[in-house]
């Protein structure tokens, strides 16, 4: 009975540091930030500025190329507004340039990488989007994901 205590807490536990939901008897439950579990889903924290950055070395593969290109042109189409407002920062950032080492290592990129800052109450939220490489062959498929995830981290 002890055994079957402890892997319950183990996985309530595991579950609260994850902020996964859970289920009981059909509801779904969500845990915020503090752990408190709760049925009522949590609102997504909108960014007040968001910075995209495309890191690549000097030399760049074909996927490289393409992944610079796709997030590029995606906005351009979507989000000139939002870059002119300063309520995006987009760049295509050489990691090999020397005036480029401190941002390279403030986000630790090395080479082809896709990052998005979502900056909330001023603070940094760094992530690196590698899921952009599962639509790199797909033009349509990529400006959907990359841009509902834009569009979801910005509340458009």
């Amino acid at each position: 009975m002890k055994k079957i205590a402890i892997i319950l807490l183990f996985i309530s536990l595991a579950g609260v540091l994850s902020g996964c939901t859970t289920s009981t008897e059909g509801k779904a439950y969500y845990f915020d930030e503090a752990g408190n579990m709760s049925a009522t889903k949590p609102k997504l924290k909108i960014a007040e500025k968001l910075a995209v950055y495309n890191f690549h070395s000097t030399a760049r593969c074909y996927f490289c190329q393409t992944l610079g290109r796709l997030v590029a042109d995606l906005m351009a189409e979507k989000y000139s507004q939002e870059i002119n407002e300063g309520k995006i920062d987009y760049r295509q950032i050489n990691v090999d340039l020397p005036e480029n080492k401190e941002i390279a290592k403030k986000y630790q990129a090395t080479g082809s990488s896709l990052y998005i800052n979502q900056i909330i109450n001023g603070q940094d939220n760094i992530t690196q989007d590698t899921n952009v490489w599962r639509y790199i062959s797909d033009e349509a498929q990529f400006k959907k994901y990359l841009g509902d995830k834009i569009d979801s981290s910005l509340g458009l």
